[in-house]
């Protein structure tokens, strides 16, 4: 007999042992799912049906079946995949039921492998869709009995739904593993539980490393990353949604920071939270260094609007040569230097001048001048603070070692600086790390450290008030810079260098500087070195009224203590005839002609030396009837 047609509705009613049978299987299957359940199924079956074999198979387009579960002589035998053409498979999965009690070899003679008898039902989903087919087969017949075909189609039925559910469960993993956005599922103490491909490839982790692995476990040590967490995780463990949080983590990969804007609500049950989190990190990084390069901007306004000792190193004299000698052989290098000088010696000019010759003339230049800085904040301004440090401390601060990374930090009046501090400097001298008030993390820095003092640092360490070690690391090549009493050949120079500098903006012009005010100028000790210098310049500037610069001794503040010869001259013919003045002006400019070899230009020229230009000099030396070798 060969059936190939669906059972009608009315099927006759099941018999008792056909509803044992029934028992038996509901309850072999109750608590079964996916794998289990159709392993369950196909040996129940097949007892049921007296058949040795049955397995239950899904469709594979356009022509292949693959098992998903198959009984076999008493046990469970692997899976495997066959073309469904030519086999009675075929039959179900373009028909419906397929019942062969016998004769199955006559009717399939090269593909029924021992089997005479067959029974299969296809599996549909609700849409009417085969999804497989569910069969028993035997060597030899199978019972024609109508009920126990009614029975088998149930359990069809009951199996289509189950792996209906299954294509349906695996389809939404699918749709949640390759969803564009990274998706997790925490635990509330922060356990992974599931992570898709986009959220692993964001935290730099594999599937391996779901299960093992905590939110808690990818924050850096930081206040700031840590308390984001915790009141994330608090809100949500109180059942309420968080939206739009920005956290910080770091990859499990490389250790490198990720930065992520997190969406999470609890699930139904309460027990583990559904997260959504888009990666940000390219953004925070492009807004941090935008805030990087806005505190350098705000930093280099403030040095614009400083003043500056000056804007080139003026000078021909020995010492200023022999500092200048200094800078080009150092500046190559990345050797630390300590510029040790009086107040006012440019020591800041000598600083800038080894970075612009250096190889990190196109990086920053960050100028900390630690004697204005308040004791309690020279730690943070060095190398920053987070969030939360301290009393105050409102938000994350870069400190200046962070902002001077791949350049130069010029640390003037390094001897003002607590030792608490100098312990840091060290470290960061010896070990290019440091880390923010508040934070445990390390961070590197390659930067170039120039110091510079006006303090005895060998006394200071003495006094206990400076460490060996650090002086020793900063000391690597020192420069000591001379004051300007001991660079009286360069007063001239520079004299006419702030003369240029400033007439324009007093709205002054000078064609020439008196002479008498350029000898007072030479033979002034200068205290203040050069910044006083330029001071005094600019004021004569502000109080001169002709176009020959005057500067008179109160404005120096102090008196000579006994007059030059020619200034004597000078007073004792003031009111004499132009000719005693003219004398006296020939006297001056012969002796400095002789002084100098009768060189007029240069630097080491008389006419530098008289504050003159060289065509003005030799228009005077006319004037005057000077001539080499006409004395």
């Amino acid at each position: 007999m060969v059936v190939s047609a669906p059972l009608e509705s009315d099927s006759p009613l099941l018999r008792p042992q056909d509803m044992r049978a029934l028992q038996v299987i509901i309850e072999g299957t109750a608590t079964s799912t996916g794998d289990a359940y159709f392993k369950t199924l196909v040996q129940y079956l097949a007892e049921a049906v007296g058949a040795r074999h049955a397995f239950a198979t899904e469709f594979v387009a356009p022509h292949g079946i693959r098992t998903i579960a198959y009984w076999s002589g008493g046990k469970i035998i692997p899976n495997y995949e066959f073309d469904l053409r030519g086999t009675p498979c075929q039959e179900v999965i373009e028909g419906g039921l397929c019942f062969y009690p016998e004769g199955l070899m006559t009717r399939y003679p090269e593909t029924h492998d021992g089997m005479d008898s067959y029974l299969g039902v296809p599996l549909k989903a609700r849409d009417g869709v085969v999804l497989g087919h569910l069969a028993a087969f035997d060597e030899g017949m199978l019972p024609d009995d109508s009920q126990r075909l009614a029975l088998f189609r149930i359990f069809a039925a009951r199996a289509a739904a189950e792996l209906e559910r299954i294509r349906m469960d695996q389809q939404l993993k699918d749709l949640f593993d390759e969803a564009p956005i990274a998706y997790v599922h925490e635990g509330l103490d922060t356990q992974f539980i599931r992570a898709n491909r986009a959220a692993r490839r964001v935290l730099g982790i594999t599937s391996e490393d779901v299960r093992g692995i905590r939110g808690s476990d990818l924050t850096p040590d930081t206040p700031d990353a840590k308390r984001r967490l915790r009141e994330a995780f608090e809100s949500v463990g109180k059942g309420t949604d968080t939206s739009g949080v920005v956290l910080e983590l770091r990859r499990k990969d490389n250790g490198n920071p990720v930065f992520i804007q997190w969406w999470s609500k609890p699930d139904p049950g309460g027990t583990y939270t559904r997260t959504m989190f888009v990666d940000i990190t390219d953004r925070v990084l492009m807004e941090q260094e935008q805030a990087k390069l806005k505190a350098q901007n705000s930093y280099l306004q403030e040095e614009i609007k400083s003043v500056h000792n000056f804007e080139e190193i003026i000078g021909a004299s020995a010492g200023l040569l022999k500092v200048l000698d200094k800078v080009k052989r150092v500046a190559p290098t990345d050797a630390s230097v300590l510029i040790m000088g009086e107040s006012g010696t440019g020591k800041e000019l000598i600083a800038r001048a080894i970075h612009s010759a250096s190889n990190r003339a196109d990086k920053p230049f960050i100028k900390v001048n630690c004697a204005a800085l308040p004791t309690s904040l020279v730690e943070s301004e060095l190398f920053g603070h987070e969030r939360g440090a301290f009393s105050g401390a409102i938000q994350r601060r870069i400190g200046r070692f962070e902002l001077a990374n791949t350049g130069t930090i010029f640390l003037d009046e390094i001897g003002e600086v607590p030792m608490d501090v100098q312990v840091k400097l060290l470290r960061v001298l010896q070990e290019r790390e440091f880390e923010r008030i508040g934070s445990n993390q390390s961070l590197h820095t390659d930067v170039r450290v120039i110091a510079a003092t006006n303090r005895n640092l060998p006394k200071a360490i003495r006094d206990g008030d400076f460490r060996a070690d650090l002086f020793y690391r900063l000391n690597v090549f020192p420069v000591d810079l001379p004051p300007l009493r001991e660079r009286k050949q360069d007063i001239p120079l520079l004299v006419q260098f702030f003369v240029q500098k400033y007439a324009g903006r007093v709205g002054r012009r000078v064609d020439s500087i008196a002479p008498e005010t350029m000898l007072r100028l030479t033979e002034y000790p200068w205290p203040g070195n050069i910044r006083e210098l330029e001071n005094i310049v600019e004021r004569a500037l502000i109080l001169s009224s002709s176009s020959t610069l005057e500067i008179e001794p109160e404005v120096l503040g102090f008196a000579v203590a006994a007059p030059t010869v020619i200034e004597r001259n000078m007073v004792d013919v003031a009111d004499g005839s132009a000719a005693d003045l003219d004398s006296v002006q020939r006297d001056h400019i012969l002796s400095l002609l002789r002084e100098t070899n009768w060189v007029i230009e240069g630097q080491r020229g008389a006419a530098a030396r008289l504050g003159m230009k060289p065509g003005t000099l030799r228009h005077r030396m006319k004037k005057l009837g000077i001539a080499r070798g006409a004395e």
